[in-house]
């Protein structure tokens, strides 16, 4: 008898030890996330780090002179290493868009429950979650040049080789290719997870092709890429973005945690940081543009008045952001029709295989800008037919005319406006009035995180690109 009552002591202590263990579950988290979740997180993280107006994270609108600081000037003079600024926004992407990309891929992949017949809805997710990651990498190429590509996401490789950018770049372009053939229009994809486009096959395929004639013309400078980049706009050219209605926008809603990151940055934290500076003010003024009051606000004697980039400025003195971009559900865009018909105009001065002269798409970009910000269609004929912005009287070379209208017309995308700036060098950027850190940067510098755990690659890394400066120039920053 006492046998039989050990034995079944030691089976109620081991039932309880069972029970015991489930305590250690959390039942509002889960432990199984679908793959389509991880892809719709990965989408909202994108966005929002690359819309931010933090300057923690997100420095761009400061790099590009769309604004200037009023307190905290460092950033203005260029000091990117005291917040750490640069690894904050790679570890934003790499952390918390491409891991959820590659995890979202991975159990799609592994998706035992789909059918043969949902094969090709499967594959469509695949090609769309690809084209996501070629966004953010090449994101990431563009702003720091050589990075950990082909060794990274592997946890057997926790000091991955950074490989060379060019190299990187190139790949991008192949595998956008590969994903467009890879979409068919006849079967669906994510749905309503995704909050892009809601699985709209055919706009994913113009979003990929309008990528491409965008990478393809940053490296139209570079001896060794001049021939494909011609040839990927010959593909390319003619299934683009046609109309504002094709823009990559992620609609925010008014109430939290789904709110405009701008909202929350300038008006939620009450932040008074940040005037519009000069830069563009001055450009916008000279040129009476109609998109003045959809950028910022007015002064009080109801001009439009810029403060001074790399100086200290009086916050009531000067414009501010204004109440249309910091309202709580103001969408967040991430590529456009206008920049797409910039693009071909570019593309046209160059002699690439597009139909259409450079003029033509020049001012169908101008009047896609004004009519996405509210503008009418007298406000479009009289800015156009004024001899400053009318392409056949502006001034300049059609560098300089398509890149000031560029400029113009990607307000509030920090990074796109830095990026067209590094490449066709106009607008003309004031340097900061006081004492710099450095010139004007053109990539940004590793991450301390990489130069401590990472030692050996990183100086591999950083001597391969010719310095971790902010002054060195990328591959195809030619000029």
């Amino acid at each position: 008898m006492k046998k039989i009552f050990a034995y079944i002591s030691v089976l109620m202590l081991a039932a309880s030890c069972s029970d015991l263990s489930s305590l250690n579950d959390d039942p509002k988290k889960a432990t199984d996330v679908p793959g389509d979740m991880l892809f719709t997180s990965a989408q909202k993280n994108l966005y929002d780090n690359m819309t931010s107006n933090s300057v923690n994270l997100n420095v761009f609108r400061l790099l590009a002179q769309q604004q200037a600081q009023v307190t905290y000037i460092d950033e203005s003079r260029y000091d990117l290493a005291t917040r750490n600024i640069p690894q904050a926004f790679w570890h934003a992407l790499y952390r918390d868009v491409l891991e959820d990309l590659y995890a979202a891929k991975n159990l799609i992949k592994g998706d035992s429950a789909l059918s043969d017949i949902d094969q090709t809805i499967k594959d469509n997710k695949l090609a769309i979650i690809d084209i996501n990651e070629v966004y953010t990498y090449f994101v990431l190429v563009t702003a720091f040049g050589n990075l950990p590509y082909t060794e990274t996401m592997n946890v057997n490789i926790p000091n991955p080789t950074f490989d060379d950018q060019k190299t990187v770049y190139l790949n991008l372009l192949d595998r956008l290719k590969t994903d467009v053939a890879a979409l068919d229009a006849s079967q669906g994809s994510f749905g309503s997870q995704d909050l892009v486009y809601k699985g709209d096959i055919g706009k994913w395929v113009k979003f990929a092709n309008s990528l491409r004639l965008k990478m393809a013309l940053v490296i139209a400078d570079n001896d060794d890429t001049k021939a494909q980049a011609a040839a990927v706009v010959s593909e390319v050219a003619s299934n683009v973005f046609t109309s504002n209605a094709d823009n990559a926008v992620l609609k925010y809603l008014t109430s939290q945690p789904n709110t405009n990151p701008i909202w929350v940055d300038l008006v939620n934290s009450k932040r008074t940081d940040y005037v519009i500076a000069s830069t563009l003010v001055d450009l916008m003024n000279t040129r009476n543009d109609p998109r003045r009051p959809f950028y910022f606000t007015a002064v009080a004697s109801g001009n439009y008045v810029g403060g001074t980039y790399g100086s200290g400025n009086v916050y009531s003195s000067y414009s501010h952001v204004s109440a249309k971009v910091t309202a709580p559900d103001f969408e967040a865009l991430l590529l456009d029709y206008s920049e797409v018909e910039f693009a071909l105009a570019e593309a046209a001065e160059r002699g690439l295989a597009v139909t259409g002269t450079a003029a033509e798409h020049y001012t169908n970009g101008i009047t896609a800008s004004i009519s996405y910000w509210g503008g009418s269609g007298e406000q479009v004929t009289t800015y156009l037919a004024q001899p400053s912005v009318a392409y056949a009287t502006a001034t300049g070379t059609w560098k300089e005319k398509i890149g000031t209208q560029k400029y113009i017309a990607l307000y509030n995308r920090g990074y796109d406006a830095w990026l067209e700036w590094r490449r066709l060098d106009y607008p003309i950027f004031n340097p900061p009035v006081d004492i710099a850190y450095s010139s004007i940067p053109v990539r940004l510098t590793y991450p301390v995180s990489e130069q401590n755990l990472n030692e050996t690659k990183y100086e591999e890394a950083a001597s391969a690109i010719g310095g971790d400066k902010l002054t060195t120039k990328l591959f195809w920053d030619k000029f």
